[in-house]
């Protein structure tokens, strides 16, 4: 689960509404900093949604690009223990995550609208205004970004030990500009110092550099297949919205069905990779009913699938994905798993599993599901038109069971040789 909440969700118009609205920071700070209280933040309520929902690590934003910080930062008045919530929101939120053996991950902007010293760039909310660059004659970015590691030091420190780290933000085309404004090197060895077994997001624009990333980060975006670098398959995680914003937006009606979600799921699992789902609560810390309904519904399916996601991976290379499927495999029992994002009628080919195969049973409900293989044809034979020789031809119910998404669980032959990619 991946958790944006800060003083944007006061606006309820997206997180980037400082930079959309072009609010400078004392405008900004003066309209929604005091009523910041959060009366209804309960990290437990926020831990326990994400366990129902089948997720396993959570990262917080503790820090957006608004400046705006979650924690008792002693860099900055210009957190949630000077706003009315008068506490440390983070420390309550690792302790939570902790106590429910869910893996901790901190958010951390590298980009700062409020800080004097951070560039006005074409991304800053006060760009194109002459007068922001009189504001501040002395900007010196050597001081933010001591700035940056003093804060990124107090998170590594402060709250024991932390499980992932996703900085933000990368500009977009600009190969290794944030590498040279913040100090990208600097920043990884103050990290892996602080935190050795932390995992760290490709953000820091150090792709070449050695021990510079753990995984990549594909946002809003689902690749066509297992990402590479260098020709080698590589960790990677996609991070997703219900809707089109990550902050608590009130009015947004584009919010996924519980179907596209959980097809979402299914589809970054069979490409090898993991899905950080976002929920932005509300200004007072809840999460709204748009999105515990959608929890709800994806725990439910987990609950009956997990062995079609957990410890699964891409399949073998030589099976071959029937329409309107995705396959997911756990090398660890051998077993295959094909989902079936549209219901077939009567009949599923699988091309080239004949012989591979020990034994079908849906999933959900553990039921057999009978198979066979056509090993003649003439012209009585109704299969011969559809069905190769290497197929196995699946007999499945004229009625889809009440699943959303429903899961063949394939037995393979011991014997069955695969290519895995």
């Amino acid at each position: 689960m991946f958790i944006h909440w800060g003083l944007y969700s006061l606006p309820a118009r997206h997180e980037w509404v400082q930079q959309h609205e072009r609010l400078a920071h004392v405008n900004y700070r003066a309209t929604y900093f005091d009523k910041f209280d959060a009366d209804l933040y309960d990290p437990v309520s926020w831990v326990n949604h994400a366990k129902a929902a089948g997720m396993k690590y959570i990262v917080l934003t503790t820090k957006h690009h608004d400046g705006f910080c979650l924690w008792d930062t002693e860099f900055t008045d210009f957190n949630a223990t000077n706003a009315p919530a008068g506490r440390d929101l983070v420390k309550s939120f690792v302790d939570a995550c902790r106590d429910a053996d869910i893996k901790v991950g901190f958010y951390f902007s590298l980009i700062d609208w409020r800080h004097p010293d951070f560039l006005i760039d074409s991304l800053h909310p006060l760009r194109g205004d002459k007068g922001a660059f009189l504001q501040n004659p002395t900007r010196d970015m050597g001081r933010y970004r001591q700035f940056v590691k003093g804060q990124i030091g107090e998170l590594l420190t402060n709250y024991g030990k932390i499980d992932l780290i996703f900085f933000d933000y990368s500009y977009p085309g600009v190969q290794g500009k944030g590498r040279v404004e913040w100090d990208s090197e600097g920043i990884l060895k103050l990290t892996r110092g602080l935190q050795p077994h932390i995992i760290i997001n490709d953000r820091l624009d150090l792709h070449d550099y050695p021990d510079g990333w753990d995984y990549v980060t594909p946002e809003q975006f689902m690749p066509v297949s297992w990402p590479r670098r260098n020709g080698q398959f590589v960790p990677w995680e996609t991070c997703q919205t219900f809707s089109g914003s990550w902050g608590y937006h009130r009015d947004e009606e584009t919010w996924k069905t519980t179907n596209q979600l959980i097809a979402m799921l299914i589809e970054t699992v069979s490409k090898g990779g993991n899905l950080l789902l976002n929920v932005g609560p509300t200004a007072r810390g809840n999460f709204d009913e748009r999105a515990t309904n959608r929890l709800d519904a994806v725990g439910r399916w987990v609950r009956y699938h997990g062995k079609a996601i957990y410890g699964c991976t891409a399949a073998p290379e030589d099976f071959l994905k029937p329409g309107n499927t995705f396959l997911t495999y756990n090398p660890e029992n051998n077993r295959l798993y094909v989902h079936l994002l549209q219901w077939p009628f009567k009949t599923l080919y699988l091309p080239g599993f004949k012989g591979r195969v020990e034994y079908i049973q849906f999933l959900h409900d553990a039921s057999e599901v009978r198979f066979t293989s056509r090993t003649s044809s003439g012209p009585n034979d109704h299969m011969a038109i559809t069905a190769a020789h290497d197929d196995l031809i699946v007999s499945l119910p004229v009625v889809k069971p009440n699943v959303e998404i429903p899961v063949l669980e394939i037995f393979l032959r011991e014997d069955s040789e695969s290519s895995m990619p």
